[in-house]
């Protein structure tokens, strides 16, 4: 597989230039945004004024559609870099043996950091208790103004068939074109991608050259086309931060605060020590140059709440900036862009305790084990997009007695958190892409 794709060329500056940048689009949308909520938002009930209805205008057609733009054209070539990653990468590998040594390491790292991950939520949680610290009153009155949302995110986890032997059945897609549409649908076309890249190891290498030629030149071209992208992305971040911040009620953000803060804890903490110091011991980077040369990429998956629409920049971070082998990056960052979620775990393990404490449920050591393992599955089958992880999270708080339902009082600020939990989500996966190259440099020195 080339390594010579227009991302990688671009100078090191430039990524610098622009993580400065989309830096910059974040906190003007975040102050403006926080500034005008809190100088004209109405609280108390109190009827909105028409100078908050121009904002909130200001925030549904202006901010909105410029940060959609930026988004659907992350999401515009997200199909074909999974597919051609992947399957240049597998082919790229050439012995199967050595794939399935890969794969064995790979998975081991998505299973034992995300459980470690919601241990964290847990164990926070658990020591903190902010759901014990918030009125019950104002709690149902957050309830009930997005109970509909809630019941949206219900329904959608009930079309699913749960976690049982179809759901290993169902990877195996009977349509992959219709896997390849449907975003909550991706493990269908990473098993097509594996699949075919494992059969092409079977055969002579000029016998599968212009297909492979065929994937590079379109990974090529797509990476081209989140170039452009990525010229949006000062003012794709700065508006969708900006719709985020101008409609966040301030009585929101008060009441469900601490749950917010211990989240963000949390988050913080299983990004900057707990990856921080996997990075220097399992990948051989010093901790501080692990995120100065990583800013663009947690940047990148903060303002687009997305695995997926963030690969890109994750695969050429691994690339470019800690010299992981373009087969291994292009076949462990696809699958940890849908299986390895980190966040999504953490996040999700954190609000099922906090609901539980919100309507007086103590859960035993029992029940948060189940917990920990729900949340475990349900993360890897989480879509790696904005949101994605709602509807699951709706299956697993049913599981242990606590009423779907609830989820409407974490709706509110969900954005915020989702835009945090990304981004030890895509750390996580280049973490094992550096410790994998490690391992593999080893066995071959």
């Amino acid at each position: 597989m080339s390594d010579s794709s227009p991302a990688t060329s671009e100078s090191k500056p430039a990524h610098s230039n622009l993580a400065t940048r989309i830096l910059i689009g974040l906190a003007l949308g975040a102050i403006v945004g926080s500034i005008l909520n809190w100088k004209l938002a109405p609280h108390g009930g109190a009827p909105a004024s028409e100078a908050y209805e121009r904002v909130r205008w200001v925030a549904d057609n202006i901010a909105t559609p410029v940060g959609q733009v930026f988004l659907r054209m992350l999401f515009m070539v997200v199909v074909p870099l999974v597919f051609c990653s992947l399957f240049l990468g597998v082919s790229g590998l050439g012995d199967l043996r050595k794939l399935g040594k890969i794969g064995a390491r790979t998975l081991a790292w998505f299973g034992i950091t995300t459980g470690m991950a919601v241990v964290l939520g847990l164990v926070l949680m658990n020591t903190f208790e902010p759901g014990k610290k918030i009125d019950r009153a104002k709690a149902e009155e957050i309830r009930k103004e997005f109970k509909g949302e809630a019941d949206q995110k219900v329904e959608a986890a009930k079309e699913g068939t749960g976690f049982s032997i179809n759901t290993f059945v169902n990877i195996v897609p009977k349509n992959v074109l219709r896997s390849a549409s449907d975003d909550r649908d991706t493990l269908g076309l990473i098993f097509f991608a594996l699949i075919l890249g494992a059969a092409a190891t079977a055969f002579p290498p000029e016998r599968i050259k212009p297909f492979v030629d065929f994937c590079q030149v379109l990974y090529d071209l797509c990476v081209k086309v989140l170039g452009y992208a990525m010229k949006l992305a000062p003012l794709g971040v700065a508006g969708l931060v900006f719709n985020v911040t101008s409609k966040l009620g301030i009585d929101v953000l008060v009441a469900l605060g601490y749950y917010v803060f211990v989240a963000m804890l949390g988050l913080f903490i299983h990004q900057f020590l707990v990856l921080g110091l996997l990075a220097k011991w399992m990948g051989g980077w010093p901790i501080f140059d692990f995120f100065r040369r990583s800013r663009l990429l947690m940047t990148t998956a903060f303002s687009t709440s997305s695995s997926n629409a963030t690969l890109p920049t994750t695969i050429n971070t691994a690339v470019t900036e800690f010299n992981v082998p373009r087969p291994i990056a292009g076949f462990v960052l696809p699958l940890g862009a849908t299986m390895n979620m980190n966040g999504t775990a953490l996040f999700e393990g954190a609000v099922v305790l906090f609901l539980a404490q919100v309507i007086g449920m103590e859960l035993s050591l029992g029940q948060q084990v189940v917990v920990v393992c729900l949340a475990v599955l349900t993360a890897i089958g989480a879509a790696g997009v904005p949101g994605g992880s709602l509807p699951l999270l709706a299956l697993v708080l049913t599981q242990v007695g606590i009423p779907a339902d609830m989820l409407a009082l974490v709706l509110g600020v969900d954005r915020l958190v989702d835009m945090a939990r990304t981004v030890p989500n895509v750390t996580s996966d280049l973490v094992c892409a550096m410790w994998v190259a490690k391992k593999e440099r080893e066995s071959t020195s």
